[in-house]
């Protein structure tokens, strides 16, 4: 089996597996106590914050280690805004952040703050102008993750935080992706990480406070972790976390280049091998690891079925998945295609030969869950020159593949208007209107869902 989902979770590294090993005789005991146990757990746990302190380019006084990433996110985010209450309760994030973040957002927003939501161009990246533009006098907190986790697009960190520095706002920097791969470059004030993502174990996060920044922490005080992370340390979990970090480091640079070559290599054929094929995300500001791609006329939850069945673990952003029936927030932001989405995400140490075979076998499931999906389309003729495509009731990529079916009986200049339900067919229609070199003429409200009218120009 070829594990391509690093993204969601890296595999365990062989130093974490030995750290975490040799850790459990000696941080068992409470790190506070000043008893011989107590002693040799506290010098392991200030040892690893030390070094972590190292990796992310701070002081070890500002490191605290958390219960996951998702509970540093929600710690700092929190503990800024309330330490800048008296400044307001604005919080600026990117639409593509993870959903920890956004999930901050909307409780900020439930508690009476407001929210600005900074958008990205077709390649999931921000403009640092938009992040100048959503400043106000009352802005507390930006936020602005480092590498999305869903197409991998690097963000410009660096610019952001230069400019929420000039307007005295401090920025939190979503690290999760990109931390194992090196330090985060700028001037940023808060910074989170998540070790399952790098090959440490799950159950470890990482929040950073650089000093001088206000921060009052929520919740019952506790006196372990500076009073921002209550609960005693992990302290085993805490070593091979930081262990692995260190080592995937020393591994980076060299590691980097090779997985670039191989995702360079998916992005250049998944187009040739698969028709009606859209890759996302930016070609060279990106994840080394990470490719994403939307294929017109699949189903994304049927499509990782097939390529699972074939021996490849892989993720989706789709809209259609077990998890939820509306597109991806991120491919959303993008405007770009969701059917079918697949994003490959290479651990270190994945073998060419594996991404060669991945590419052999995507042709046919693609092939295989389009012949599934093959319906016969209800069609009516509903004017001159224009066609009624009702595709009321069922989900992508239905809608779509209808659409397609019946393009060529509209003469040049002629319609088809598609009636749909479904959220997705508000971003998929036009995205396939892009890749076919149709025009999209737009939305129109319809008794049941919306009418989505398309030109054929060619």
């Amino acid at each position: 089996m070829a594990y391509f989902d690093a993204a969601s979770g890296a595999p365990l590294h062989p130093v974490a597996r030995q750290a975490l090993s040799a850790s459990l005789d000696d941080g068992w005991a409470d790190p506070a106590r000043l008893h011989r146990e107590g002693r040799k757990a506290r010098l392991l746990l200030d040892a690893a914050r030390e070094a972590a302190a190292e990796a992310v380019g701070c002081r070890a006084d500002e490191v605290v280690f958390t219960p996951s990433g998702t509970r540093a996110v929600h710690t700092g985010v929190a503990g800024a805004l309330a330490g800048r209450r008296r400044i307001g309760r604005h919080l600026i994030v990117s639409a593509v952040e993870h959903s920890c973040v956004l999930h901050s957002a909307e409780v900020c927003e439930a508690e009476g703050g407001t929210v600005t939501r900074v958008a990205v161009g077709r390649t999931g990246a921000v403009d640092p102008a938009g992040y100048a533009a959503a400043l106000r006098p009352d802005t507390a907190l930006a936020c602005l993750q480092s590498a999305n986790h869903e197409v991998g697009t690097v963000q410009p960190v660096a610019e952001v935080a230069e400019v929420c520095r000039a307007a005295g706002v401090p920025l939190l920097v979503d690290a999760a992706q990109s931390l194992g791969w090196g330090p985060v470059e700028g001037g940023w004030s808060l910074l989170t990480a998540s070790a399952h993502k790098w090959g440490g174990p799950s159950g470890v996060g990482l929040l950073v406070v650089r000093k001088g920044v206000r921060f009052a922490p929520q919740g019952p005080a506790d006196e372990r972790e500076s009073g921002r992370a209550p609960g005693f340390e992990n302290i085993p979990a805490i070593v091979a976390a930081v262990a692995s970090l260190r080592a995937v480091r020393a591994e980076a640079a060299q590691e980097a280049v090779r997985l670039r070559e191989l995702t360079a290599r998916i992005r250049a054929r998944v187009p040739e091998l698969v028709a009606d094929v859209e890759v996302v995300g930016d070609p060279e500001r990106r994840l080394p690891g990470t490719v994403t791609f939307s294929c017109l006329y699949v189903d994304g939850e049927a499509l990782l079925h097939e390529l699972d069945r074939a021996g490849f673990s892989v993720s989706s952003g789709s809209s259609c998945t077990s998890s939820t029936l509306t597109p991806s927030h991120v491919l959303e932001a993008m405007g770009v295609l969701s059917e079918g989405n697949v994003r490959v995400s290479l651990p270190p140490g994945t073998a060419r030969a594996d991404v060669e075979r991945f590419l052999e076998v995507l042709p046919g499931a693609v092939a295989g869950v389009r012949e599934k999906l093959g319906a016969p389309v209800p069609v009516t003729r509903a004017a001159p020159e224009e066609l009624l495509v009702d595709s009321l009731g069922k989900r992508c990529p239905i809608p779509v593949i209808e659409l397609a079916k019946v393009f060529g009986e509209v003469p040049v200049g002629g319609t088809v208007r598609v009636l749909s339900d479904d959220e997705a067919a508000r971003l998929d229609i036009p995205a396939w209107c892009q890749m076919r070199g149709q025009e999209y003429l737009g939305e129109e409200p319809a008794q049941r869902g919306s009418a989505y009218l398309v030109r054929r120009v060619s």
